[in-house]
């Protein structure tokens, strides 16, 4: 089955006939060179390079994770956690920043994604908003995400269910809402950026080989959990306990071996790479891919109209009957106006970036 999100302003268009074809949405050791060195970037642990199978063939892979191929990537920093709400308010704070999901979409930013011919919206949905999760009243087919998702006007990073919802005391909550061209501009204000998707699956496998999940292979337990995602019947009944029926603080869960929290679950994670189809495909000829930045150009046969930007991890809302987004492998994308209610992001850092900072600190 496949599972994927529509971009933010494509939603608008749900609400009128679509064209054929569309789918439905859904502290390490430092590095050898530091002989002699301050504190390491506060927040952040040390991934060391090397070489991995990157993508995998098994039962549960969907075509674009295939086929693996040999990867390398250099050494660098990542943060310990997806960034949270009080580290974003911070970088709101002393900038100003306003992100997408305060703005109101344009008609041409709508109409530059869908296929020619397609109705516009109404002008009165035409407004600041984002999409938010809403469980079903019964059980509903699977192939029915659109059933699921809510354009939600007020909808935002301070409110991400809408107007009436809050992040106060969900300071150490991943901040969600924040489409891939916030969590750019957060990045490049923390002088960090956005980790590719070899980084993100290299620092995932804790420096381990042949495992499906961040904790190993032993399949989830919803009687021990091993991170946050979907308990009881997607999307109608969520049988976890309160407090977790959506984001939790991101160092709920145990960590990898690398001490990188919430790399399976809670909230997708936004990477720099475009999206494109056959880009494992295009990759496995070369025999070794060193430091990949993924694909030149973006394809998504089911939104070919959409440039889309990959996000890893999966979300509280996998679940085994509808997507496994929380394997290592599992890859996932959207349009980078998007802003969902379980889609987030974490940074890295090359040490080269941090020594540039530590040396602009120190004049």
């Amino acid at each position: 089955m496949i599972f994927m999100f529509i971009s933010r302003l494509s939603f608008l268009l749900l609400i009128v006939p679509i064209s054929q074809g569309w789918a439905d949405c859904c502290c390490s050791r430092l590095p050898s060179r530091y002989e002699v060195n301050d504190s390491p970037p506060p927040g952040m642990v040390w991934i060391p390079g090397g070489e991995f199978m990157m993508g995998s063939d098994n039962k549960d892979s969907k075509l674009d994770e295939k086929p693996p191929h040999q990867v390398k990537v250099d050494g660098f920093w990542m943060d310990a956690t997806p960034v949270t709400n009080s580290q974003f308010k911070e970088f709101v704070n002393a900038t100003g920043y306003i992100t997408t999901g305060e703005k109101a979409p344009t008609l041409t930013e709508i109409m530059n994604q869908v296929p020619p011919g397609t109705p516009e919206p109404p002008p009165e949905s035409l407004v600041a908003a984002s999409l938010v999760f809403k469980p079903s009243n019964s059980p509903i087919p699977l192939n029915k995400s659109r059933a699921w998702w809510e354009w939600k006007p007020g909808a935002c990073w301070k409110h991400p269910l809408g107007p009436e919802s809050s992040i106060e005391g969900k300071e150490n909550h991943p901040v969600v809402q924040v489409s891939w061209d916030d969590a750019l501009a957060y990045a490049k204000w923390a002088g960090k950026k956005l980790p590719t998707e070899a980084e993100w699956e290299f620092a995932a496998y804790g420096g381990r080989k042949d495992i499906t999940f961040v904790w190993g292979n032993d399949q989830f337990s919803e009687e021990a959990p091993q991170a946050n995602i979907w308990h009881g019947v997607f999307p109608y009944k969520s049988t976890k306990p309160n407090g977790y029926h959506g984001t939790t603080s991101v160092t709920t869960f145990k960590p990898n071996p690398y001490g990188l929290y919430d790399m399976s679950g809670n909230v997708w994670q936004w990477c720099a790479d475009l999206y494109h189809i056959d880009y494992y495909r295009e990759e496995a000829k070369k025999g070794i891919s060193i430091n990949p930045a993924g694909a030149k150009t973006s394809l998504d046969p089911q939104e070919p109209y959409a440039t889309k930007r990959v996000h890893r991890g999966g979300s509280f809302l996998c679940h085994d009957s509808y997507c496994k987004g929380y394997r290592i492998t599992a890859r996932m994308k959207t349009c980078p106006d998007t802003s969902l209610n379980h889609l987030g992001f974490r940074c890295v850092m090359t040490s080269d970036m941090w020594k540039e900072k530590m040396g602009n600190n120190n004049k």
